[in-house]
């Protein structure tokens, strides 16, 4: 009897704390629900209390759990929600550690989220916000990404924000905040922007402000500092060793208190004031002349250059981009980003430059004239199928992506077809897409401006400095993630009536929190154009050649369609599984024996660094992920286009492979194949890994 007792115990104890775990999933299950209520009137969430599954599985929006059962990552974007976010209904779900209301049409004010405590990211920006920013978020010490961009929001930026010890990502921009910046000086800040407000005073002279250049607090009139090279005023107009000469007035009023100089003093006093007249003018008058001679030699010497510079360096770049080429065939295709291999630097200019205009896409702001865009310093990122792909940093410290479109003046689009085109484009906005911001378009020129992603493409996270077409497989968590991303992109766009047309492993970009985005979408107007970019023997070329479907391969094939797409996801996916890139036609070389060759070439990597498999990898729930993966990828690249799942079905088969992964709750800690989070670690851009998978560590 007295051994049953403590073992009576425990297990009343552990059915008590099951029956509370599931009472404050049930609570977290009703938060939401009253969330969708307050903000979700266009019936977009389809939350009901008859979902099935749990939060994690059958609930939209809810990303993450965090292991009993509660919702720890919420990300609700794109959906046109309405109303008023209330500390009392987010107040339940106080184990998120990730929330995001991003580009929805909220208003009212920002509430008080200090019951959050466990916080990590807040994306509250593309919303209409107003008010103050609370002060409360500082309670919230865990805190590291705060992105507010793009409300009404309004007041000072509170001081106490300088004592978040983690502090990651402070993005305020565009909004209408005034009086200062704090002095953040967290070692942990790498972004951060306040360009856009009324800001004023002194830019804090601390040392983590310091590493941010002008395109982080443009458009602030009342700002002064180094880094927008405006110097703040001194407090004294004369030097403290120094004391001011006595004015002509101060001087006038003692000479006239004495009365045996008052008339000597009168008759002085006009040939002095004309004499002061008559050399202020003289002076001016030589200023000028001088002012106009310099502006004259710099004018002509400016033209001189503008004339030499275009012809000079475009070919400089257009030789560097060949050899950038022949070195890394597939890594050129650039899209809206980086990361490619470094080409060619110089002057951004192009011949005909005064002939047509830059034109803003999208609502976007005019960050930048046409002008800034000529003056920026231009580095090759890289060449492929659809043009030529550059880093342009302007003079502002501004960085965009741009593209050159691939003679224009071959291409049956006209200028009409084609801005009317860049505009339906420019308003395609999805979280997996790179957003076009800006084109420009001329009798020879066609370029096209996208935001720069400096963690570069899904090929230098595969391949990386390894030889061409020889790459590492990822971690079947990593493809899960990097497939999800891609395929809800390319459902997206088919749902837009837009088809990709040019989809390949160096066209799918990382973007700030490592999600994949697509680039390039939609710039081929046919698989074999005028100029066809398949007639070259590079390999990149061949390469880009066997992702397309079979059915785009010929002369007479018709436009760019979704199963293309399809087809082309499922050579990605194969890429990501073996490392392989496709220089021959993998479904003509392997046909029915894709899962075996997928298989022999993850356990030959493993041998190569004498690894074993790992444990998730190597145990049922892992080969069934890997089975499933494989099985998907194999369905995509079918010969027949009617053969291939549909979008909306791709979608959907991923994320039940990623459901069921979550409910194996598969820890394995093998090596090889590189896990997402260790993956993302390994680039080259500094990023804690507790910011990529929240609750490791704290």
């Amino acid at each position: 009897m007295g051994l049953m007792f403590p073992s009576l115990v425990c297990l009343l104890l552990h059915l008590l704390s099951f029956v509370c775990a599931a009472e404050l999933r049930s609570t977290d299950a009703e938060a939401l629900l009253a969330l969708k209520g307050a903000l979700d009137a266009g019936d977009r969430l389809p939350w009901r209390r008859e979902t099935s599954g749990g939060l994690c599985t059958g609930w939209t929006g809810v990303k993450q759990c965090t292991n009993d059962g509660r919702v720890a990552k919420l990300v609700l974007e794109f959906l046109n929600l309405t109303g008023t976010l209330t500390a009392e209904s987010l107040a339940p779900l106080d184990q998120l550690r990730v929330l995001s209301f991003k580009s929805n049409a909220l208003m009212g004010t920002i509430p008080d989220l200090a019951v959050l405590r466990n916080l990590k990211s807040l994306y509250l920006s593309d919303n209409d916000f107003s008010g103050r920013i609370p002060a409360s978020l500082a309670a919230i010490h865990r805190l590291k990404v705060i992105v507010l961009s793009n409300n009404h929001l309004s007041g000072h930026i509170p001081s106490t924000f300088a004592y978040l010890p983690r502090l990651y990502s402070f993005q305020l921009q565009s909004n209408q905040l005034t009086g200062r910046i704090p002095p953040l000086n967290q070692p942990t800040l790498r972004f951060f922007n306040v360009s856009g407000n009324y800001l004023s005073g002194e830019i804090p002279a601390t040392r983590a402000l310091s590493r941010f250049n002008s395109s982080s607090f443009l458009n602030n009139l009342g700002l002064c500092g180094i880094q927008i090279q405006n110097p703040c005023p001194k407090n004294k107009i004369f030097p403290p060793s120094f004391s001011p000469k006595p004015s002509l007035s101060s001087s006038s009023s003692i000479v006239a208190s004495s009365p045996l100089l008052k008339s000597n003093h009168q008759s002085s006093n006009r040939k002095r004031l004309v004499s002061i007249v008559a050399g202020s003018v003289a002076g001016f008058l030589v200023i000028l002349t001088i002012l106009a001679l310099l502006l004259l030699l710099a004018s002509r010497r400016s033209k001189a250059e503008r004339r030499r510079k275009p012809t000079e360096m475009i070919g400089t770049r257009e030789v560097t981009t060949t050899v950038s080429a022949a070195a890394s065939p597939v890594n050129t295709g650039g899209g809206g980003g980086g990361g490619g291999g470094a080409g060619g630097k110089g002057v951004f200019s192009w011949e005909g430059q005064g002939l047509g205009t830059l034109v803003f896409v999208g609502g976007v702001a005019e960050m930048y004239s046409l002008e800034d865009l000529l003056k920026a310093s231009a580095e090759t990122l890289g060449r492929g199928t659809v043009g030529s792909t550059y880093k342009a940093v302007m003079e502002s410290g501004y960085i965009v992506t741009v593209k050159r479109l691939r003679d224009p003046a071959a291409g049956s689009v006209g200028p009409e077809d084609f801005r009317r085109r860049m505009e339906e484009l420019g308003r395609l906005r999805h979280p997996n897409l790179v957003p076009l911001r800006a084109f420009f378009h001329a009798k020879e020129e066609r370029l096209l401006v996208y935001d720069y992603f400096p963690n570069g493409s899904i090929f230098s996270l595969i391949h990386g400095s390894r030889p061409s077409g020889s790459g590492k497989p990822l971690h079947w968590t990593s493809c899960l993630k990097i497939a999800e991303d891609v395929a809800t992109g390319l459902l997206f766009l088919h749902q837009a009536g837009v088809a990709h047309g040019n989809l390949k492993s160096s066209n799918v970009l990382l973007g700030p929190d490592f999600e994949s985005c697509l680039a390039d979408y939609a710039l081929l107007p046919s698989p074999v154009s005028t100029d066809d970019p398949f007639s070259t023997a590079s390999s990149s070329s061949s390469s880009s050649l066997f992702y397309r479907a079979p059915e785009c391969r010929h002369p007479s094939a018709a436009a760019f369609a979704p199963p293309s797409d399809v087809y082309s996801f499922g050579v990605l996916l194969l890429e990501l599984l073996t490392g392989k890139t496709p220089f021959h036609d993998l479904v003509d070389r392997h046909g029915a024996d894709i899962p075996a060759w997928v298989r022999a070439v993850r356990e030959d990597e493993r041998e190569k660094e004498g690894c074993t498999a790992s444990a998730d990898d190597a145990s049922a729930s892992g080969e069934d992920k890997l089975a499933a993966l494989v099985g998907i990828a194999t369905a995509c690249v079918a010969t027949e286009p009617s053969g291939r799942p549909v979008t909306g079905d791709l979608v959907r088969m991923i994320r039940e492979v990623r459901a069921a992964s979550v409910s194996s709750n598969s820890s394995g800690g093998g090596h090889s194949p590189a896990r997402w989070s260790e993956t993302v670690q390994s680039l080259a851009r500094e990023y804690e890994s507790e910011h990529l998978v929240f609750g490791e560590r704290d």
